[in-house]
């Protein structure tokens, strides 16, 4: 059975950056979200770097670090994720970070929380892999995924200026639709979603 959301604009999304590394350039794409995402999303970083590998052995007694990561989930409307390729799957301090959000068992943070997923890569073929592994996690996690356009960007150098700007305009427009697109999504999902 369905139920009318009565949450409306602005929305506020938690983005989580799958790379740890300083100069990411998923990091830098991040911030050119940001800058164009529409007015009626705010915006928020949830970090993830300082959370312990996870255990179940916690799931009795969560650390505090855990448990405001939790709760930094839970306070935002949605969730993008924003992820580079390792391996050919997504890095492990990302999956590690689902892992703490959706334990333990029965507490799951992210069921009925839309999601979106984008990464960049200097590789041609982008964050495709990767993206297709988180999506399926995500799924088991039971949260609504954006599903097209798929955005998978090879970062070529001086793509992102150093004040964080798109310098090629055909991608400024495609990423600027593409978080409009976000929150056209968003939008659908809270309007009406499962009664839990």
């Amino acid at each position: 059975m369905a139920t009318i959301h009565e949450h409306e604009p602005p929305y506020s999304v938690g983005y989580l950056i799958g790379s740890l590394a300083t100069a990411s350039i998923n990091r830098k794409l991040a911030g050119a979200l940001v800058a164009l995402a529409p007015p009626e999303l705010e915006m928020r970083e949830i970090p993830i770097g300082n959370l312990p590998l996870y255990s179940y052995d916690y799931d009795a007694d969560y650390p505090q670090v855990a448990l405001d990561f939790k709760a930094a989930i839970a306070s935002v409307d949605a969730v993008l994720f924003v992820t580079p390729e390792y391996n050919r799957s997504i890095p492990g301090a990302l999956k590690n970070a689902i892992d703490w959000a959706s334990r333990p068992w029965g507490d799951n943070t992210f069921t009925h929380k839309p999601s979106a997923v984008i990464g960049g890569s200097i590789g041609a073929i982008g964050t495709a892999v990767a993206q297709q592994h988180l999506r399926s996690v995500l799924s088991f996690c039971n949260s609504p995924q954006m599903n097209a356009p798929e955005a998978y960007l090879q970062i070529t150098p001086g793509l992102i200026a150093e004040d964080g700007s798109i310098t090629n305009d055909g991608t400024t427009q495609f990423l600027t639709e593409w978080m409009h697109d976000f929150y056209e999504f968003i939008t659908r999902v809270l309007t009406v979603v499962p009664r839990s």
